[in-house]
């Protein structure tokens, strides 16, 4: 139990120091591409339902029985070891500097008053268009994204790491992986990555308000009102989200720093409304992408030691 949670532990500091250097292998990239050659192969015709539900097997399986192996054969060599090679697994599976690194590329040229350079930043991390957004549009695209995977890349990892271990959360990352490349509702995937998006939203589920309730009760709130208040306003516009997670960290999000995030963005031209989160105290502005930041570290530790108390605790019982 201990060297696990060490393993843990480690991980989340050498992601949170290296992250995912340039050039180096990453394992999404090898499942990205087992993923898209089977999608070529599968995905059509009258049998692409039920080859979306073979592909999430195949590739979650797999995925979960390769990290199995190499663990268990790490862990038979010497318990250093196994702890070693743990703890670079879990790390090579979040994400917080990445997500900080990208969000600090739009925060520079933002604060420099180079919008065009933001606005450019921003396309690389948002499917929205970015063209003519002023600085705080550009700040909600940062602030939503961050916020949003703050469980996606980083508390549900954890949240799996801790149940399964490392293969528990590169089986969590295969089915985000499989969501982030065949779960839309386009007329291309609506069939075959029906499984791959429901998958992901029922492994994102319980990570997702497990995350959006510590955003609440443990970073700085800007705003004067009570724990109560804030939660009753985070319980009320997180459903509103379309979709089933995203929403409790937005919402959260957003009540905690006294903005309100959602509204009207364009995809490729076309324009689509979300529903607005929280309450307009303030304007978006760039320091809001740093304080969006300092929440996901925060919540971070905090699930750390949510988790680990609670692993203790059973351990001991």
């Amino acid at each position: 139990m201990m060297s696990h949670l060490l393993a843990i532990f480690l991980g989340i500091i050498i992601d949170r120091i290296v992250g995912d250097p340039l050039n180096w292998p990453h394992p999404v990239r090898w499942i990205g591409r087992v993923i898209k050659n089977l999608t070529n192969r599968w995905n059509r015709g009258n049998v692409a339902f039920q080859n979306g539900f073979l592909l999430l097997a195949t590739i979650a399986i797999t995925a979960f029985i390769i990290v199995y192996a190499i663990v268990f054969l790490a862990y038979l060599m010497h318990p250093v070891v196994g702890i070693a090679i743990e703890a670079l697994l879990i790390a090579s599976g979040l994400a917080q500097k990445s997500l900080k690194d990208a969000a600090m590329d739009v925060y520079h040229p933002l604060i420099d008053q180079n919008m065009e350079l933001a606005r450019e930043k921003l396309s690389w991390i948002v499917g929205r268009d970015t063209d003519g957004l002023d600085e705080s549009e550009i700040t909600r695209g940062v602030v939503e994204t961050v916020s949003e995977n703050t469980s996606d890349g980083v508390t549900a990892p954890l949240f799996w790491a801790f149940l399964l271990g490392a293969p528990g959360l590169w089986l969590y990352k295969a089915v985000n992986t499989l969501d982030s490349m065949v779960g839309y509702k386009n007329e291309e995937f609506k069939e075959f990555g029906f499984a791959s998006a429901k998958a992901d939203d029922v492994l994102n589920f319980i990570p997702s308000r497990i995350t959006g309730f510590l955003l609440i009760i443990m970073t700085k709130s800007h705003q004067t009102l009570t724990i109560r208040q804030r939660l009753q306003i985070w319980l009320q516009d997180a459903p509103k989200h379309p979709s089933p997670n995203s929403g409790w960290l937005e919402a959260a999000t957003a009540v905690q720093l006294g903005v309100q995030l959602g509204g009207t963005n364009w995809y490729r031209g076309v324009k689509s409304h979300r529903a607005l989160m929280g309450r307009p105290v303030y304007q978006l502005e760039a320091h809001h992408i740093k304080e969006t930041i300092q929440q996901m570290q925060k919540v971070t530790i905090g699930f750390f030691i949510l988790f680990a108390l609670g692993g203790v605790l059973l351990g001991i019982a």
